[in-house]
C-alpha cells in the first residue's frame, strides 16, 4: 500500500540551512520550502502544510509575525509550527513557546534526531 510522504514547509531564508533541511528531511517527507515569511503565506493559500519549520529571522516579516498571522487564518491556525532558529539566549525558548510555537530547536542543528523528534511529535495523525 502506498503512504505519501507527509507535506511539511520549511521558511528560512538563508540557502545553507534550507538545504541542510532538505538533505537532512527529503527522503521522509514532502518539503515546500519559502524564502520569506510572506512568500509562506502566499503559498499556504495554495498548499496547506501539515507542519511548519519557520526560521525567526525572516527580512521583512520575522517568524513571529508570520505565526500571528497562521493563528488569524482558520484554514492555518491549527498547523503545528516549530521554531528553528539561532536565537539561542536564556529565555528565548520560553518566549517563543509563549508566542504559540509548538517547539523550539537552535541552530545549528548538531542533532538531527532532536528534530526528527519534534516533527513526528508534532505531525497530526494521518487520515
Amino acid at each position: 500500500m502506498f503512504v505519501p510522504m507527509r507535506n511539511i514547509a520549511v521558511v528560512e531564508d538563508n540557502p545553507d540551512n534550507r538545504l541542510l533541511l532538505q538533505v537532512l528531511l527529503g527522503d521522509r517527507y514532502a518539503i515546500t520550502e519559502y524564502e520569506t515569511g510572506v512568500l509562506a503565506l502566499e503559498g499556504f493559500e495554495a498548499s496547506v502544510p501539515e507542519l511548519v519549520l519557520l526560521d525567526i529571522s525572516l527580512p521583512g516579516m520575522d517568524g513571529t509575525e508570520v505565526l500571528r498571522r497562521m493563528k488569524e487564518e482558520p484554514d492555518l491556525a491549527s498547523i503545528p509550527v516549530i521554531a528553528v532558529t539561532a536565537h539561542a539566549m536564556s529565555g528565548d525558548r520560553e518566549r517563543f513557546l509563549a508566542l504559540g510555537f509548538d517547539a523550539y530547536i537552535t541552530k545549528p542543528i548538531v542533532d538531527d534526531q532532536i528534530l526528527f523528534d519534534a516533527i513526528e511529535a508534532w505531525l497530526p495523525p494521518q487520515d
